[in-house]
């Protein structure tokens, strides 16, 4: 199911991700963290400069960051997104989907049921951020 996925490690030595406002106010980090609300098309003018944007799932159940994910990936961002909080094994195959390619749970994952989750679905039935071709498209080639 293409690339592996990575989980953020806490002992590893990383730049930390400054605030959107930091960022704006310095514009000299490469790792930024969106919030629940924040606009990601601020972002849009430094994408080449930002190696990590981290987005903010405050609750599993709000939405946001997804279509955060979405205007990024589709502006072109090629860097690490980073889904962070509240992220539930459940979400991480659409995640994925949205361009989400690295992740930071509040609670950690089991690894059995992740692969299970991530190979519930043979086939996709919308076209997303990924590289999965839509089951329809497959069948009228």
């Amino acid at each position: 199911m293409g690339d592996p996925l990575r989980f953020r490690d806490d002992d590893a030595a990383e730049e930390p991700a400054v605030t959107l406002d930091a960022f704006l106010d310095q514009r000299d980090a490469t790792a930024v963290r969106l919030e629940a609300g924040e606009d990601p098309r601020a972002l849009l003018p430094h994408l080449g400069q930002l190696a990590l944007i981290e987005i903010d799932f405050p609750r599993f159940r709000d939405g946001r960051g997804y279509s955060s994910a979405r205007v990024l990936r589709e502006a072109g961002y090629t860097g690490e997104l980073r889904a962070a909080g509240d992220v539930l094994v459940d979400q991480i195959d659409h995640m994925r989907r949205c361009g989400f390619d690295s992740f930071a749970p509040y609670a950690p994952i089991d690894p059995a049921v992740l692969k299970a989750s991530l190979e519930r679905y043979e086939y996709r039935y919308q076209p997303a951020a990924d590289d999965a071709v839509p089951v329809w498209k497959l069948r009228h080639g």
